[in-house]
C-alpha cells in the first residue's frame, strides 16, 4: 500500500510540475533564447500582473533594432515591472555592486546586464551598452541614477542615455512607473502588494550634437510625463 501511495503522489507531483511549466511558457512572451530563462520570463508576468496587478501599454520599443528604455525609478520592483511590459528582452545597466551580489550575478550575466562601475569610469559599461544597441538589442536604465521621487528636489539625469542614442542612433523610449506601494523601497517593495502602472511615451530621438536638448525633454517625461504624447493604454 505504501508503494502504491508513494507512486500516486509522485505522479500527482510530475502531473502538477507539468502544468505549471506549461502555464509559465504561456505567460512568456519574451524570447531570452533559454528555455528556462523563458519560463522564468513567464513567472514574472503572472507576479506582476496577479500579485502587482499591473497594467500597462505595451512598451514601445520596435519590433526589430536596437532601443533604449529610460525610466523613472521608485523601488526595487521597477525592474521587474518593466520586464513584464515588453515583448522583448531588456538587459539593464546595474551598478556593479549590485551586479556582483554571489546569489543573483549568475541571473544577471544570464539575462545580459551591463555591469556599470560608479566609482570608476565608467567607460566600459558605456561602450558594451553601445555594442548592445549595435547588434539590435535594447538596453534598459534609470537616468537618474538612482531611486528619484516626484517629491524629491530635482537631481540631474546621466547623460549617458542621450550620448549612447546620438551615437547609436537608437530612440529612447521614455517610460513612467507610478502606483507603486513600496516608494522610495529596494528588495521591500517586492514583496509590497500595488497597484502597478507602466506608462510609455512617444520616442525621443536625439542628434550626436542634440544631447543637452534631448536629456531635457527627456527629464520633463520622466519628472511627471506631463506635456508629452503617451501610447495609448491597453490591459497587457
Amino acid at each position: 500500500m505504501m508503494a502504491v501511495a508513494l507512486v500516486i503522489v509522485l505522479c500527482v507531483l510530475v502531473f502538477l510540475w507539468r502544468r505549471l511549466m506549461r502555464r509559465l511558457e504561456v505567460a512568456n512572451k519574451a524570447d531570452w533564447g533559454n528555455k528556462w530563462l523563458n519560463r522564468l520570463d513567464g513567472l514574472n508576468r503572472i507576479f506582476c500582473r496577479r500579485f502587482h496587478r499591473l497594467r500597462h501599454a505595451k512598451l514601445a520599443v520596435p519590433a526589430t533594432g536596437g532601443a533604449i528604455v529610460a525610466s523613472n525609478h521608485v523601488s526595487g520592483l521597477d525592474p521587474l515591472l518593466l520586464i513584464a511590459a515588453s515583448r522583448r528582452p531588456l538587459h539593464f545597466m546595474i551598478a556593479r555592486e549590485e551586479y556582483e551580489r554571489w546569489y543573483l550575478k549568475w541571473l544577471f550575466r544570464a539575462v545580459g546586464c551591463i555591469p556599470v562601475e560608479r566609482s570608476r569610469n565608467p567607460r566600459a559599461a558605456f561602450h558594451a551598452a553601445c555594442a548592445a544597441l549595435a547588434r539590435g538589442e535594447i538596453v534598459a536604465l534609470f537616468p537618474h541614477g538612482r531611486i528619484q521621487l516626484d517629491h524629491y528636489p530635482p537631481v540631474p539625469l546621466k547623460r549617458g542615455a542621450a550620448l549612447m542614442a546620438g551615437m547609436t542612433g537608437a530612440p529612447i523610449i521614455p517610460v513612467r512607473v507610478e502606483g507603486i506601494r513600496g516608494v522610495g523601497l529596494t528588495v521591500a517593495a517586492v514583496a509590497m502588494r500595488s497597484h502597478a502602472r507602466v506608462r510609455t511615451y512617444a520616442p525621443i530621438y536625439c542628434s550626436a550634437t542634440g544631447g543637452t536638448e534631448c536629456l531635457e525633454k527627456l527629464a520633463r517625461v520622466l519628472a511627471a510625463g506631463a506635456g508629452t504624447e503617451r501610447v495609448s493604454l491597453s490591459r497587457g
